[in-house]
């Protein structure tokens, strides 16, 4: 795991394999959250962890009922 400290609105760039960019800024912390703003290609999906969770479950039950 890479960890970096940004400062309010420093962002950090992230090179996709195809040379495209993420970039991910720092905007706030309110009451114990970050708020972070991404910049990203349009076809890129970002969700956050627990929305992935949820796709990967449905994904795996509908699998196993073709099967």
């Amino acid at each position: 795991m890479l960890v970096l400290s940004r400062a309010k609105y420093e962002t950090c760039v992230i090179v996709l394999p195809d040379g495209r960019e993420v970039e991910v800024k720092y905007l706030e912390i309110k009451q114990g959250k970050v708020r972070l703003g991404f910049t990203a290609p349009v076809d890129i999906k970002i969700h956050r962890s627990e929305v992935m969770e949820r796709v990967r479950e449905e994904r795996r039950i509908a699998s196993e009922s073709l099967a």
